[in-house]
């Protein structure tokens, strides 16, 4: 036994009440209350009398926070001082193309409400649904104002459809502009065809993405080359055929869906050679791997065919006039029959037999008369078969007149860009990637 420690077990004075077992062979004290057990925490009494009282506490809590919210809803709505008094207390920014005429009318049955019933939300939809808004941002100033802020679209296009030209986003969304507005604006764009109001969105959307990228790989590193392009056609989403302006008559480009750049410089390196060559060239077909497909207009007069490599003409394309239908040739006229001379007697008189013989015609002169008139009849029907037959037989050569001076069709030219030798195709070459 160690001295100093008395056998009670008691601490000596100075030291410690409880002491840690270094070898850990003394079990772990619970930390109990005065009267042995654990004390319970406040928001589960041991009792059931503290129970009651805790439930009774919190139904008390939640009647007083229920009163105090809906005595703050019964005066925010009667307060007049948060109701919209007129459209003076609607703030719009960001209004260029749109008037501020157009946007009050989303908010028409706000003047007069309080401000914290108007529905936010569904009045910036309201306002996203007018043609040059893109975005749109409606906010609750207090007491009683309403502030729009608004992001109008840009356009990047002219449309035309039939004889009416608009403008068109990017996005594909076709805007309505008042001329002089436009004149105002100096826009310069291209004009775009194709986009049609009855396609859906998504369909105008995806044609106005194939015309973004063309814009933007001509435009890239400020070379501005997009200004070289009159008019494109889009309603192959797959094929962007663009107009280029010539001398004497546009030439339709297809520059497809990719590597316009490239095309473009294919095209300017090699379109005076071109045009050279063929002098009546109206389309070029970029899309295809080292080769282009040239394509002929019709003749400058499309009734006269152009002439051959001798320079000489086809008959059917000389002779411009058209057989004129056969003219029946009229009836003679029956020659009139004399009367047979009067024969006078040796006094000079004519006798009673002549008189009667010159009234009354003969015999031989009466049948010759009606032989004459059936010789008519007959010279008539013939006339009138001939000149049915006449007709049928212009109109046959008038037919095949004008098939002839029909424009034959120019077969298209595949050009080789590495050896320059033209040689005309019946099938285009399969395009690039394909």
């Amino acid at each position: 036994m160690q001295q100093g420690v008395p056998r009670t077990g008691r601490a000596l004075p100075g030291m410690p009440l409880e002491m840690q077992d270094p070898d850990g062979d003394d079990p772990p004290r619970s930390h109990r209350g005065v009267f042995g057990a654990a004390p319970a925490p406040w928001w589960r009494p041991a009792s059931t009398v503290g129970r009651v009282f805790l439930a009774l506490g919190a139904l008390a809590v939640l009647a007083g926070l229920t009163t105090a919210c809906v005595l703050l809803k019964t005066y925010l709505e009667r307060d007049a001082r948060f109701r919209i008094d007129g459209a003076s207390n609607i703030q719009a920014t960001g209004l260029t193309e749109v008037s501020r005429s157009q946007m009050l009318p989303v908010f028409g049955e706000d003047i007069g409400r309080n401000i914290f019933f108007v529905p936010i939300g569904q009045r910036r939809k309201d306002l996203e649904a007018l043609p040059w808004v893109e975005h749109a941002t409606v906010m609750r100033l207090l007491p009683d104002r309403i502030r729009v802020s608004v992001i109008e679209r840009q356009p990047v296009a002219f449309t035309r459809h039939g004889q009416q030209i608009g403008l068109v986003d990017a996005n594909g969304v076709l805007l309505d502009m008042p001329a002089a507005t436009m004149a105002v604006h100096h826009y310069s764009f291209p004009v775009v065809t194709g986009l049609d109001p009855g396609d859906s969105p998504a369909s105008r959307k995806g044609r106005m993405a194939l015309y973004g990228r063309l814009m933007a790989e001509l435009d890239a590193n400020n070379q501005h080359l997009s200004q070289q392009i009159s008019e494109i056609d889009l309603t192959d989403p797959e094929d962007a055929r663009v107009l280029m302006p010539a001398q004497g008559a546009d030439i339709l480009a297809h520059f497809g869906e990719d590597h316009f750049l490239e095309r473009y410089q294919r095209y300017k390196t090699h379109i005076a050679e071109w045009r050279q060559q063929y002098p009546r060239l109206a389309t070029v077909d970029l899309r295809y791997d080292h080769q282009v497909v040239l394509e002929m207009a019709s003749g400058v007069n499309a009734t006269q065919p152009p002439p051959d490599s001798a320079g000489n003409r086809s008959p059917a394309a000389d002779s411009s006039a058209v057989d004129s239908p056969a003219v029946a040739k009229p009836t003679p006229e029956v020659p009139a029959v004399p009367a047979p001379s009067a024969v006078k007697t040796a006094s000079g008189k004519p006798s009673a037999k002549t008189v009667a013989a010159k009234n009354v015609p003969s015999k031989a002169a009466t049948t010759k008369a009606a032989k004459g008139k059936l010789g008519t009849k007959s010279s008539a029907g013939s006339s009138a078969k001939a000149k049915a037959k006449s007709s049928a037989k212009t109109k046959a050569t008038q037919t095949k007149a004008a098939q002839q001076k029909k424009p034959a069709q120019a077969k298209p030219v595949a050009v080789n860009l590495n050896n320059k030798k033209p040689s005309p195709t019946k099938r285009a070459p399969a395009p690039e990637g394909q």
